[in-house]
């Protein structure tokens, strides 16, 4: 009995709450339970686009590769990829994941880590396998395993390229795309039914998303994203064959689907063909808000089938706010575009060291052309930048994705401790939403709607809220200030006393007019910015401070000014 009792309990330790699957509009888990997907993609690891480490033009992997080989010759390149793999997604990348709230990851794969193109195959239609990509994945279906986390596998480039979108499938537009080769398809639905014969027995694998991002016009060709496509047929073929493939060995999983045009044309394909399939729509650059998403929810509604954002993200953390929040509150899960990359939008930030910038300068024309061997250190020491542990991890963009979700409320950014004297850096306002720890009236970017050309941080430097930040040899300031904006601070005080508070501002382009609060009452107001040239103190004497916390408010009556610390003196 006791024996009998432990494999059960191992039994049901191993097997997590079982496999996901479809009912009705919800994806649930073995026990029938909801499950809200709340996602990371880890972009850039088996596929890279040029846009995520500021190549410029240079977009697909293969012309990244050829322009690294070109300064280093093939055998470093190899180094440099070999260790690319193991270095820029590790266990450590997805327990910080599961730290911050993550219940899955959304695997974007390149079909060259498991099998050759069809142009390298030793002979005409055959499949041949590499160790490499499956001994990848199964190093992070474990790490997920470790964390509780469902692992989705996602075919983001596929034999021949998927779509005009060249970067994101690593595409050689010289050769036939995945839609002109039999070759391809054929290939594609081998890889699939490898994938899920490999991994039918695990239920950490939540689920299989069959083809990332299809945007090809099959009846018009001039329609090069697919949108305007009525029927869809060559896309609703390849992904009923997919699916024969990976049922004739996996009965389980769930299979996401995705339309023409970036996941978001179904014209054509539905009604499903599998009673254990959800939908996937990808959102970027548009507005949150229900009319944005009611065509995803009417096929939910039609077809009785779950719907799931596979990608959203390159925004402002308000933008994320509140597209999970919209998504969550129509029961749909989400998984977000990327964990890391080059510059502010996204958990983890890498770093760009001089040499690395030195090649970016060459490929760029803006510099000479970098030593092989100095080439090859840069390019080590930006693959180490890629780890986990040594890149800039962004509070604010995890804190935006869940904390706000469920709540207003404004928290301290950095511990501010008021004593006899301090200072505190104008760009370490209060964590919060927008309205709420500051107020700002430009605080997304709407580049997919015409007409709308808001930006959000304009400097695009230390934090993602909408407040415009500008960084100054590794120092931060506030620019771009309008009528009526304000950022709060929220500070301990240990001792109750007065205080004169100094506002290090500078006129920019207007007279600015500025406002001081403290704990919801005016303390100052209309105070104007000395004129002057460089930076100028804008004081403030008498301001009584509570013993413990205390919230001030910088108003920008009147826009126009810089604006780059707080400076605090107990009289």
């Amino acid at each position: 009995m006791v024996l009998s009792t432990l494999v059960l309990m191992f039994g049901l330790l191993a097997n997590g709450q079982g496999f996901l699957k479809a009912k009705g509009h919800m994806i649930v888990n073995g026990n029938g339970e909801r499950v809200i997907l709340r996602g990371m993609g880890l972009g850039g690891w088996m596929l890279q686009e040029g846009y995520m480490f500021r190549l410029g033009n240079v977009g697909q992997q293969y012309k990244i590769k050829a322009k690294i080989r070109e300064l280093i010759g093939p055998e470093k390149t190899a180094v440099i990829y070999n260790t690319w793999l193991r270095s820029h997604t590790t266990k450590a990348d997805i327990d910080s994941l599961a730290a911050w709230g993550f219940n899955s990851v959304r695997l974007p794969m390149h079909y060259e880590l498991y099998t050759p193109a069809v142009e390298d195959e030793p002979a005409p239609g055959q499949q041949t396998w590499k160790e490499e990509g499956f001994a990848l994945t199964d190093s992070l279906l474990a790490w997920c395993k470790a964390n509780r986390m469902y692992l989705i596998l996602d075919l983001h480039a596929a034999p021949g390229g998927q779509g005009h979108d060249l970067p994101i499938s690593d595409r050689h537009p010289e050769r036939p795309s995945l839609w002109e080769s039999e070759a391809n398809q054929a290939k594609t639905i081998a890889l699939w039914r490898q994938l899920a014969a490999r991994y039918a027995d695990e239920p950490w694998i939540g689920g299989y998303d069959i083809l990332n991002e299809p945007n090809w016009g099959f009846e018009d060709v001039s329609d090069k994203s697919g949108g305007r496509e009525k029927i869809n047929a060559p896309l609703k073929k390849l992904l009923r064959d997919i699916t024969t493939a990976i049922r004739a060995v996996d009965q389980r999983h769930l299979v996401i689907i995705e339309g023409n045009a970036f996941g978001n044309n179904y014209n054509g394909i539905l009604p499903t063909w599998d009673e254990n399939m959800a939908l996937s729509f990808h959102k970027y650059g548009n507005f949150p808000d229900e009319a944005s998403i009611a065509r995803f929810k009417a096929l939910r509604e039609q077809y009785n089938v779950p719907l799931w954002l596979g990608e959203s993200g390159e925004n402002s953390n308000t933008w994320y706010q509140q597209v999970i929040s919209l998504a969550e509150a129509n029961d749909i899960g989400w998984a977000w575009w990327q964990q890391k990359k080059i510059g502010i939008n996204q958990p983890m930030e890498i770093r760009i060291n001089p040499g690395f910038q030195a090649i970016l300068d060459y490929w760029n024309g803006k510099g000479p052309k970098p030593g092989a061997e100095e080439a090859y250190q840069a390019l080590l020491e930006f693959v180490n930048n890629t780890r986990a542990e040594n890149t800039v991890v962004h509070r604010d963009v995890v804190d935006a994705m869940f904390r706000q979700v469920r709540s207003t409320e404004a928290i301290p950014f950095r511990e501010h401790v008021i004593g006899d004297a301090a200072i505190v850096q104008a760009v370490d306002y209060d964590l919060g939403r927008n309205g709420y720890a500051y107020n700002d009236l430009d605080t997304a970017s709407y580049h997919y709607t015409p007409g709308v050309n808001t930006r959000g941080n304009r400097g695009m430097a230390y934090r993602n809220d909408g407040v415009d930040i500008k960084a100054d040899n590794g120092a931060y300031y506030i620019f771009h200030t309008e009528d009526n904006e304000w950022l709060q601070y929220t500070v301990k005080v240990p001792k109750a006393g007065s205080y004169t508070i100094k506002l290090t501002v500078a006129k920019d382009s207007a007279d600015a007019l500025l406002d001081l609060q403290v704990n919801g009452k005016d303390r100052a107001k209309g105070l104007a910015v000395p004129a002057g040239a460089g930076w100028q103190q804008a004081t403030v004497a008498d301001v009584k401070l509570d013993k413990g916390e205390n919230r001030i408010r910088v108003v920008f009556a009147r826009g126009g000014c810089l604006f780059s610390q707080l400076e605090f003196k107990r009289k």
